[in-house]
């Protein structure tokens, strides 16, 4: 066979702020691919399906000097992150052909060629749950809502929980599992459609935080007993000030300061004040406590529409950089997947 394209999503260079498509992120299709004769070095040759888009990208959008929990990403370098791909070739006896692949192994690009110790996990097809559901509600962010509420929540029955980016694949899971729990949920998102979204799946109060004011509401219906937080900013310190007394904070994102680079946080003597706990969240430190139970029933509660997802779906790795400045933005729908290819 001859060689065939093999198009990728390049990291062009460091931000100021926002990540400018054709800047930052750089669609490039000069590249092309034996896929019958590529050296495999002991690897497997890999076809994308479906990739994941996420908020902490940007924080690989980073001078490698610049140290932090992730690995930066390199100018000159294809992007990658959670991905799910079919092995068309394979040189690792663990791994055959045919086999569908998750995790962040991908590269943005149409095929990638996995070194053996890639990070990786086999799945199974599901026959009512298409490949994008596998890198949202039933892969990493699911993941983040599933094990940080089970490790870190002790909810109990009658509190009160407070969930920002209520409508996005980890905030949404984590009303549906609070709900499960018999906890009141306060939840917030960025526009009239999210907090339509957020009711539908069971939070008690949802609103607007662009058009209403979050302190009003906590004072309101609070105090709060489990903040989730995604945000950062005004909104954790206003939590903070109408938190319970022994209340847990789950501390799983922080966007509005990913692009500024500030986290002025103003009360943080609250966390004294009310014995308040606070906890940092990365989802890899948990899969070996909560994969197992994850993946028996949260997949199978999706399928069902016991559990409800949404997502936002954008064909072709063209798409990317754009994509990825709509969730800087705060403009994407719901999670943010990207379509490669089809089987």
């Amino acid at each position: 066979m001859a060689p065939v394209t093999n198009a990728r999503v390049l990291f062009g260079s460091v931000p100021k702020d926002f990540p400018i498509p054709g800047e930052t992120t750089i669609y490039d299709a000069s590249q092309t691919i034996d896929l019958d004769n590529a050296p495999l070095n002991g690897g497997f040759l890999v076809k994308t399906l479906v990739l994941s888009l996420d908020p902490y990208m940007r924080g690989k959008m980073r001078s490698p000097e610049k140290k932090s929990y992730t690995p930066p990403f390199f100018p000159g370098e294809p992007l990658y992150g959670y991905g799910v791909g079919v092995v068309l070739r394979s040189e690792n006896p663990v791994v055959p052909v045919g086999k569908y692949v998750y995790g962040q192994f991908s590269n943005h690009q149409q095929y990638s060629i996995v070194e053996a110790k890639g990070e990786f996990e086999f799945l199974d097809k599901h026959p009512k749950l298409p490949w994008t559901v596998f890198v949202g509600a039933a892969g990493m962010p699911g993941k983040t809502a599933f094990h940080g509420w089970k490790e870190f929540s002790k909810a109990k029955k009658g509190e009160v929980a407070f969930i920002t980016t209520g409508a996005g694949p980890v905030g949404s899971l984590v009303i549906q599992l609070a709900k499960r729990d018999g906890l009141k949920v306060i939840a917030s998102a960025g526009s009239d459609d999210k907090v339509k979204f957020m009711k539908d799946i069971g939070a008690d109060v949802a609103f607007n935080y662009k058009t209403t004011d979050t302190r009003e509401v906590l004072e309101r219906e609070g105090p709060i007993d489990v903040y989730w937080d995604n945000v950062g900013g005004e909104i954790l310190e206003a939590a903070l000030d109408n938190a319970n007394i022994n209340a847990r904070f789950i501390e799983c994102g922080m966007i509005s300061g990913y692009n500024t680079g500030q986290q002025d946080i103003k009360n943080l003597f609250q966390l004294i004040a009310k014995s308040i706990t606070l906890h940092g969240l990365l989802v890899f430190r948990l899969h070996h406590k909560y994969d197992e139970e994850f993946y028996r029933t949260i997949p199978a509660a999706l399928a069902s529409g016991e559990i409800k997802y949404t997502e936002e779906v954008h064909h072709g790795l063209d798409k990317i950089g754009d994509a990825i400045l709509r969730i800087q933005k705060g403009e994407n729908t719901a999670k943010v997947v990207v379509v490669v290819a089809e089987e």
